[in-house]
């Protein structure tokens, strides 16, 4: 996962400095490369400077920049604890992981219509 999202950043130089990049894993299954997403936008020094509170950068991260979709409730769950679950601390007052099986959308060439509803957008 952390050479996928390396090569992510070597192709899109500055791409975690971007409080208005967005990043999706459409079919999770363990929520690590969204993890890892979020471990860069966190870590990244231009979000520091525009967010210097953890707790503010991470609920920014959580509420605008990372989607993600989760194929089974197990999955989900499993995504849940795992992206979430990462403190007592600090409250994440609104994600974008969701419960929705992608796969017969994509089939369909629904997919788009389908995230612009699953995420409001």
């Amino acid at each position: 996962v952390k050479e996928m999202v390396d090569l992510l950043e070597k192709e899109n130089p500055g791409c975690f400095d971007n409080p208005d990049n967005t990043f999706a894993d459409l079919y999770m299954k363990s929520g690590m490369y969204i993890t890892e997403i979020v471990s860069r936008l966190y870590r990244s020094q231009r979000m520091k400077e525009l967010f210097p509170d953890d707790a503010e950068r991470l609920n920014h991260i959580f509420a605008k920049q990372v989607y993600g979709c989760a194929p089974t409730e197990i999955i989900y769950r499993i995504c849940l604890r795992y992206i979430l679950g990462f403190s007592n601390t600090i409250h994440i007052n609104k994600h974008n992981i969701k419960l929705c099986d992608t796969l017969v959308y994509a089939k369909e060439g629904t997919l788009e219509d389908k995230m612009k509803k699953v995420f409001n957008l």
